[in-house]
């Protein structure tokens, strides 16, 4: 319902400006370049309309409206930060794409890198302090002669268990 006021108004505003009917007819067949101010507005909020989508891409006929009410707007002087609260005031804080950066918004800004950092680290200590605990390796010692005359011995039985056996 809100969607259609605003919709009318911008109508409206357009009918009644005071343009000459020249004027008119070039506004009517070249189509106004999209307002900067706007176009970021519209790039901050989420569409009230389309769930799940960005204002900016929504394709429904209300989101259309909303995007065009928002670049008269613009047109008359308002604002980004001004448009946008609009937006927030008329439909509500979920459609903000990005979180406040003051306030409670803050916390979405500083939490998740800080978990990041913290848990980054807590892994690197981890891993410093288990490779500490890693025994040391064995080293080779020299074998004795009586031991090197039974490892013969047992190569040869092995070498000789594995020969094909001829008939």
């Amino acid at each position: 319902m809100k969607a259609l006021v605003i919709y009318f108004l911008c109508v409206n505003a357009l009918y009644t400006a005071d343009l000459s009917g020249e004027a008119q007819q070039e506004s009517l067949s070249n189509p106004t370049e999209p307002h900067p101010v706007a176009e970021q507005a519209i790039s901050r909020l989420k569409s009230p309309y389309c769930p799940g989508l960005m204002l900016e891409v929504c394709t429904s006929l209300e989101g259309a409206m909303l995007r065009d009410s928002l670049q008269v707007m613009a047109r008359e002087g308002g604002s980004m930060q001004e448009l946008v609260d609009w937006v927030i005031t008329n439909h509500g804080e979920e459609y903000l794409a990005y979180p406040r950066t003051s306030g409670a918004g803050l916390m979405a800004w500083v939490v998740p890198p800080s978990v990041l950092i913290l848990g980054l680290s807590v892994l690197v200590l981890f891993l410093k302090y288990k490779r500490e605990d890693e025994p040391e390796p064995v080293i080779n010692r020299v074998i004795s002669d009586e031991e090197e005359i039974l490892l013969r011995e047992a190569l040869k039985e092995m070498e000789a268990s594995e020969e094909p056996e001829l008939w």
